[in-house]
């Protein structure tokens, strides 16, 4: 049955404004480190973490886990190439309850052709970890450590609320390559070799 004050706010979704966002830290919303300058009207800034990962298979497996490449963007910064996935980090380790957490690029990074999410900028209530971004260049870009490099922003929700609850993404410490081989193949991983990209050292 659908709720009533819900068909009341029906077309009416509504985004937290900054002044909103800073009002519900430590309560709904927690992001650390928070710095007021990365505060916007209606979001919060996100930082590029140093670590960067690459899948290493020449074809990725959905069932498998595909072996990954981790390299660290130096302070001169790292040249990403076109046509390849890059996973990368925030800095900022975020928890969100009774809202819906969205990432979404800059336009600055937009308009340099960098995609910092593919289709996974959707976050789901009770969220806490580290956003893992899934990066990709229209044409080579030079990318640094520690810049703003996408902004989180929240929506609120209506009905009943069931937070998330993962044993593959929940709680996470570090980059997160997909995890779906979980569920697709829950008995166990092929150890059939894939050929590996002859990436130089």
């Amino acid at each position: 049955m659908t709720d009533k004050n819900c068909q009341k706010s029906a077309g009416n979704d509504m985004i937290l404004s900054g002044r909103e966002i800073e009002q519900h830290l430590g309560d709904n919303i927690k992001i650390d480190p928070f710095k007021p300058e990365n505060l916007n009207p209606n979001s919060y800034n996100l930082t590029l973490h140093p670590d960067i990962m690459t899948y290493e298979e020449v074809v990725l497996d959905m069932r498998k886990e595909n072996r990954i490449r981790r390299m660290t963007i130096p302070e001169s910064g790292m040249v990403l190439s076109p046509n390849r996935l890059y996973l990368a980090r925030t800095v900022e380790h975020t928890e969100t309850h009774n809202l819906i957490p969205m990432i979404e690029g800059r336009s600055s990074i937009g308009r340099l052709g960098l995609f910092v999410h593919i289709t996974a900028g959707f976050g789901d209530v009770g969220f806490k970890g580290f956003w893992t971004l899934e990066m990709f260049a229209v044409q080579p870009v030079r990318i640094y450590p520690n810049v703003s490099i996408c902004q989180i922003f929240y929506h609120q929700i209506c009905g009943d609320i069931e937070e998330y609850v993962s044993d593959k993404y929940q709680n996470n410490t570090d980059i997160q390559p997909s995890l779906l081989y979980k569920e697709l193949n829950p008995e166990g991983v092929s150890t059939d070799p894939q050929l590996t990209l002859g990436f130089k050292k």
